[in-house]
């Protein structure tokens, strides 16, 4: 049976020091892989320009924090309750399958499960009795008394348990948008897709903070003539962003500028714009926090599209879910025009009463009651982990003050555009990656864009000569010193350093000959196109720099 492009892409990765399977001396474990020489220097390459489009063009900040994440963060989050795959078990092959990925493609889970018609795509036996599987890693911190907590599934909580704080540090402003690049964790099912569905992954997530009122962007009419490709999960047609945003295809100017701007990225970093489209999410498919979602998916000839952006209306929920369960203000302020003077109820709770009549729940209980809107005195209840309790009016005093009042409250809403950098990866090598034949012999190519290729120039003498490679490796210096990525290979027929050369997508190859001696010039030879041009050693910084970041 041939290879196909995955197959060869996976072989060269690891020959070439890109991708490693993880473990792999003792038997490696699905779903974890090493990035090597190669494959760190492309992942950090895109992730950097990912922070161009975030910090420089989109001016969001950036912070970093724990991947051990408390078990109440995510339990408010709704992670511990929603975060599931539906799985089923082989009882005759001993493997496990998440329900969705083994189905008829026109047919539904609930159409699939209620005709009992689920096959093992191993045995083909029948599968039956599937059950939901939270996909967390479990942990806990500390010894004794120890507090249960989980590797993080994405790096947005973090930012939002910080928001009350970034929202000062930014002086109260909206909107404003936050980035954080890192691991996340999902004990996956079944990966069986190398770096598409990993355990352990890099993410890029951005948390857009926005007034619901005015989710606007000020850079919106730059690109509203922008077109991209909307897929609705029956057809595909190009819009351009205003027209998306008028015909209430996409809801709002907010989703649809970053929309844009993963369009932008995506393009940027080498993905082909033949192989790329948005599709939105039906209803019965959205994340449990999203009002909306779109999909950036990019096409794969082993996998066929594979999503590897979601880009997320959250509205208000993960704000207001820890404003409830922590107590915490984390209201954003509406300015008026001038002050206002009103006259509140507040509700004050009584401890002493609270505490011994609902015990642990006392305190969560106090915090709800100190933020409730006083509507009705005869009766007043609260609810928690589902159930409605009545608070007994011995438990609170109501009292009513003027208070002078420069805005009022509000819940930020937030748009997510969440990228899995791994996939993102893969897709750019199978996307730039080229097989012909010469001489007989086959001959592989990647493509890659020169902003994120991991090596940018190789310095190659042309012969193994002492006065050749002295002035290569002077070149060679002077490039790394000047925070250009190089590589110096004087081994072999300067034929065969080109071959490896552009197997690893290197972008440019300087090459010093026997007239580099006397007219202090070399020749600059182009992956893409083969061209070689001679220029001046002294021009070799400045020519390569404009051509790597073209």
């Amino acid at each position: 049976m041939p290879l196909d492009i995955y197959d060869k892409l996976m072989m060269l990765a690891k020959r070439r020091g890109f991708i490693y399977p993880s473990f792999e001396i003792y038997g490696g474990s699905a779903g974890f892989y090493d990035y090597g020489p190669l494959g760190s220097r492309l992942k950090q390459n895109i992730e950097n320009l990912w922070r161009k489009f975030y910090i420089l063009k989109d001016n969001c900040l950036e912070i970093s924090t724990p991947t051990v994440t408390l078990f109440e963060v995510l339990k408010a989050s709704g992670h511990v309750e929603e975060f599931t795959d539906l799985t089923v078990d082989c009882k005759k092959c001993k493997q496990s399958f998440k329900v969705e990925e083994i189905i008829e493609e026109k047919d539904s889970i609930e159409n699939t499960i209620d005709k009992d018609n689920i096959k093992c795509p191993n045995c083909r036996s029948k599968l039956m009795n599937p059950y939901p599987v939270n996909l967390m890693f479990s942990t806990k911190i500390g010894f004794g008394k120890s507090r249960d907590a989980f590797l993080r599934p994405e790096t947005a909580q973090g930012i939002f348990i910080d928001f009350h704080l970034l929202y000062r540090y930014n002086r109260e402003k909206l909107p404003f948008g936050v980035i954080q690049i890192g691991k996340g964790y999902r004990n996956e099912v079944s990966p069986r897709q190398g770096i598409i569905r990993l355990r352990e992954f890099s993410m890029a997530e951005a948390e857009i903070f926005f007034d619901p009122k005015d989710k606007n962007h000020q850079n919106f009419d730059l690109v509203k003539n922008k077109e991209l490709y909307l897929y609705d999960n029956k057809k595909e047609k190009k819009y351009s962003l205003e027209k998306a945003v008028n015909d209430k295809i996409i809801n709002n100017q907010a989703l649809a500028y970053y929309m844009h701007l993963t369009h932008e990225f995506l393009i940027a970093a080498g993905v082909d714009q033949k192989k790329f489209r948005f599709r939105k999410h039906d209803k019965n498919e959205l994340a449990h926090y999203a009002e909306e979602c779109w999909d950036a998916e990019l096409y794969s000839e082993r996998f066929g599209w594979i999503e590897c952006v979601g880009i997320a209306d959250r509205s208000a929920y993960d704000l207001k879910s820890h404003i409830k369960k922590s107590g915490t203000d984390m209201y954003a302020t509406r300015k008026y025009d001038k002050p206002r003077i009103v006259k509140n109820k507040k509700i004050i709770p009584k401890m002493d009463e609270l505490g011994p009549l609902f015990k642990k729940k006392a305190g969560e209980i106090k915090i709800i009651l100190e933020n409730m809107e006083v509507k009705k005195l005869d009766k007043i209840s609260v609810k928690i982990d589902g159930k409605t309790i009545e608070i007994p009016k011995t438990c609170y005093n109501v009292i009513e003050k003027k208070e002078k009042q420069t805005g009022e409250k509000f819940i930020p809403h937030v748009i997510e555009p969440s990228y899995g950098i791994d996939r993102i990866l893969y897709c750019i090598l199978e996307h730039n990656f080229i097989e012909t034949r010469k001489k007989d012999e086959e001959y592989r190519i990647l493509k890659l864009n020169p902003i994120i290729s991991p090596i940018k120039v190789a310095v190659l003498p042309l012969i193994n000569d002492n006065d050749l490679s002295k002035i290569a490796k002077e070149i060679d210096l002077s490039l790394r010193n000047s925070g250009i990525e190089t590589y110096y290979d004087e081994g072999g027929t300067i034929g065969r350093r080109y071959a490896r050369m552009d197997e690893i997508g290197t972008p440019f190859c300087i090459t010093v000959d026997h007239d580099s001696l006397e007219d202090n010039s070399i020749t600059i030879r182009d992956r893409d196109t083969t061209n070689q041009v001679r220029i001046k050693i002294n021009d070799i910084i400045n020519v390569i720099l404009n051509r790597i970041s073209s």
